[in-house]
């Protein structure tokens, strides 16, 4: 494939061309001057005098992506974004506008008519053409400058897909505009797509390797098991369908039993672990064993590390080995919210201050942090912890003006409140508190 100098050297091979055509076509010596060919923004086409010669200028006005091969190579990374898979090739058109500037009469249109039958009789710009428009000779090549010596090394003759050039009408409206806005002369001119150009980066990709047979091979006869096929739409590898505490509740607490529920979780017993996983506080937790034997249906697991994983929403996965397999499998992620959990620290009834304002130290589990949103709720009154700088289970808050009465109390934690309705299946949801009476 070629690097990101290929749309360079196809310019110069085609510059190339073009200055071979104008000079084996004796074209200088039909107009009795001479005759340039440039690759320049058209503003930029004027001689030294500031009069106009004759001259061929290549402009290319435009690049877009290629819908043939755009797609090919894709996904290049894998689902986490990190180890790349493929290096799929960047696909271009390229779009150049042939113009003729005229010394004398009719010169535009004699240089014109030569440089439209050499890219007419040139449909394909092949690679040894390719190769001797940008690999100088050893005795020319140190005359070149920089740039034109790092066309060398294009890698544009190595491209996989050829290079082809084809006429691209362009209506009066479409001319008008790209005149106008490149400010300057209307020329008479040709337009022309060139594709397809490929640039393809060299860094190191993962490559699996390849397939030895579809399914166990067996001892006996030798022939290999094949594609396993079941009569129903469960996923024949580990998945999970669901997360949540034995508890029955919205959310999972502290020292709760939570219970992972899926297809296909059998496994060998010790060797489960569920991770979790906060992008938004960077925890990466593993929790494990499992507390009591998996079944095929359900791995159940205790909630027990206050001090690192905080209240929050987490991505839940199950990584397990199977029975006579050597590499562990991991499982599709389910959301798992942990909510924190007031323990103490509201005594009832409690009372205002002389200014009407009420402080309160609740103890929680697990502890908040400082990166987190951390609030109390009392009725419908909530106001923002003190703030604090270090993980603490006793944050503070102050109610101004709050008004005497009972209240039932909440712990907000980025969003997720500490679990004050009790939700038992069969029973009326109730509240289960914490509540407390405010007095003058």
């Amino acid at each position: 494939m070629s690097s990101a100098l290929a749309i360079a050297g196809v310019t110069a091979v085609l510059r190339d061309k073009l200055n071979d055509g104008v000079v084996n076509g004796n074209v200088s010596g039909i107009l009795g001057t001479t005759v340039t060919v440039s690759a320049l923004p058209p503003d930029q086409v004027v001689s030294a005098s500031g009069s106009e010669t004759s001259q061929l200028n290549l402009f290319l006005h435009k690049v877009t992506l290629n819908t043939g091969w755009c797609n090919e190579g894709l996904p290049s990374r894998d689902t986490a974004g990190q180890t790349r898979l493929s290096n799929p090739p960047l696909a271009l058109n390229l779009h150049y506008l042939l113009s003729a500037y005229s010394g004398g009469d009719l010169h535009g249109d004699i240089l014109l008519g030569y440089a439209m039958q050499l890219m007419h009789e040139t449909p394909v710009l092949t690679r040894t053409a390719i190769r001797t428009a940008l690999v100088p000779s050893p005795d020319v090549g140190l005359d070149l400058p920089p740039a034109l010596r790092a066309l060398a090394d294009s890698g544009l003759d190595q491209q996989i897909e050829q290079i082809r050039i084809t006429p691209e009408y362009l209506n009066t409206e479409e001319l008008s505009k790209l005149w106008t806005a490149m400010q300057s002369r209307y020329r008479p001119s040709a337009a022309y797509q060139v594709s397809v150009v490929l640039i393809q980066a060299t860094q190191p990709a993962r490559s699996p390797l390849p397939v030895l047979s579809r399914g166990k091979v067996d001892a006996v006869t030798h022939r290999e098991a094949g594609i396993k096929v079941q009569p129903d739409l469960l996923p024949p590898y580990p998945y999970i369908e669901s997360i949540a505490p034995d508890t029955a509740q919205i959310a999972a607490e502290m020292g709760d039993r939570l219970i992972v529920s899926g297809h296909n979780l059998d496994g060998s017993a010790g060797q489960y672990r569920l991770l979790l996983s906060n992008a938004k506080l960077g925890v990466e937790r593993e929790l494990g064993p499992e507390a009591d034997p998996a079944s095929a249906l359900s791995v159940p697991f205790d909630l027990n590390d206050p001090n690192n994983i905080p209240a929050g929403t987490y991505a839940a996965t199950l990584k397990l080995l199977k029975v006579g397999e050597l590499q562990a499998r991991t499982t599709n992620a389910a959301a798992l919210v942990v909510a924190p959990k007031i323990t103490g620290g509201l005594a009832s009834p409690i009372h205002l201050d002389a200014a009407g304002n009420l402080t309160l130290t609740p103890t929680c589990t697990p502890p908040v942090r400082p990166e987190q949103r951390v609030s109390l709720i009392l009725g419908g009154y909530e106001v923002v912890a003190d703030s604090f700088t270090t993980a603490t289970t006793t944050p503070s808050f102050t109610f101004a003006k709050l008004p005497v009465g009972e209240y039932w109390v909440r712990l907000r934690v980025d969003g997720i409140d500490s679990l004050l309705v009790k939700r038992t299946v069969g029973e009326v949801p109730s509240f289960i508190g914490p509540r407390i009476e405010v007095q003058a």
